[in-house]
């Protein structure tokens, strides 16, 4: 049997472009390459296409793929130079110009099936306060928040934040996901310069009521039937799950399942299909949760490509239910194939 055609794009020009690569060599080290051959291809800083490593067998564990620091310029092919007949593509790129629908539609123009939700899906979800309008039509619950735009008298809405939320708060860039940008601010004083901070990565901020709470997360699996996962925690040592605690200095650990009550999780579970559904979800997600002392529960947010890398939760919530790291991938793909065809019979 001929093996299949798995294509790694990572990189990126987002601040999430660390991230990328430790997913994509991940995945490249997780793969089973009895079923697949795998085509890496770097996305630079400057949005370039470079041509990377294949691999038709397991590469040795010191393997690294190309990063900026390392380019090939004589690799740059032009971006629709990915094309291949029979391919797959997992686009492992976080953030801006890679999650947010603008490279899933790159993608369908070449008729190119891809792992992930499509363009509206990703899109959507990206969009942290957009997602909230959608979620909130579902009687979903959230924690309360402002929304801010560069349009608006920003003087008027801190006042707005400062009537309507109480200290501390959370204050994040609407298009922008790994805690990139997400300032945590406890007094008024502290609330234009974390504003400023969020600014610099989105013309749109999102400012969201602290809560006390756990972080818990709910991972999702499916196009049209939608499978979920027993909850995680994210268990801190840390004040701030922010960007270094999660990616580089790995200063977090995972409760997998998380102790919780199975009254509390099948809630969680239910609210997960629903909102993966409310955004016209396929193929994966990473649903997260605020579950606080008093009990209550509040969606924070849906991520439609959450990360792979070694110590990641979607895939350990994944290994926790028997679903094995090279079948996830393989299942993906699938999904991948069936939401691609499903796309074209429409057409």
């Amino acid at each position: 049997m001929s093996k299949e055609i798995l294509i790694l794009l990572y990189g990126g020009r987002s601040a999430e472009r660390e991230v990328s690569v430790l997913s994509a060599e991940s995945v490249m080290h997780a793969v089973d390459y009895d079923r697949f051959v795998v085509k890496t291809y770097f996305i630079t800083q400057s949005g370039d296409f470079i041509q990377t490593q294949v691999f038709k067998s397991r590469p040795a564990d010191d393997e690294r793929l190309m990063t900026n620091s390392t380019i090939d310029w004589e690799a740059k092919i032009p971006a629709s130079a990915i094309y291949e007949e029979g391919a797959v593509v997992f686009p492992l790129l976080h953030g801006p110009m890679g999650e947010d629908g603008s490279m899933q539609g790159f993608l369908e123009v070449l008729k190119l099936p891809y792992v992930g939700t499509n363009v509206l899906a990703s899109s959507l979800a990206m969009d942290k306060i957009a997602t909230k309008q959608v979620l909130a039509s579902y009687g979903i619950p959230q924690v309360a928040y402002v929304a801010i735009s560069a349009s608006h008298d920003r003087q008027a809405k801190m006042a707005e934040i400062n009537g309507q939320l109480t200290y501390p708060v959370f204050v994040k860039p609407s298009n922008m996901g790994s805690s990139v940008g997400i300032s945590k601010v406890d007094t008024p004083d502290e609330l234009e310069a974390a504003l400023d901070v969020a600014f610099r990565y989105d013309s749109r901020v999102l400012v969201e009521q602290g809560v006390v709470a756990r972080e818990i997360e709910i991972g999702l699996l499916g196009n049209h039937e939608i499978k979920t996962t027993e909850p995680g925690e994210v268990v801190k040592d840390v004040a701030f799950y922010d960007y270094d605690a999660k990616y580089i200095d790995n200063r977090i650990t995972m409760a997998i399942p998380a102790e919780i009550s199975e009254e509390v999780a099948l809630k969680m579970r239910g609210y997960a299909k629903v909102a993966f559904a409310a955004i016209g979800g396929t193929g994966l997600s990473r649903c997260d949760f605020f579950y606080t002392e008093d009990g209550d529960v509040f969606l924070n947010e849906l991520n439609t490509m959450p990360g792979f890398t070694q110590w990641s939760m979607y895939p350990l919530l994944w290994d926790n239910m028997g679903v094995a790291y090279p079948d996830l991938i393989a299942e993906l793909v699938r999904l991948a194939k069936q939401a691609f065809l499903e796309r074209e019979s429409h057409l």
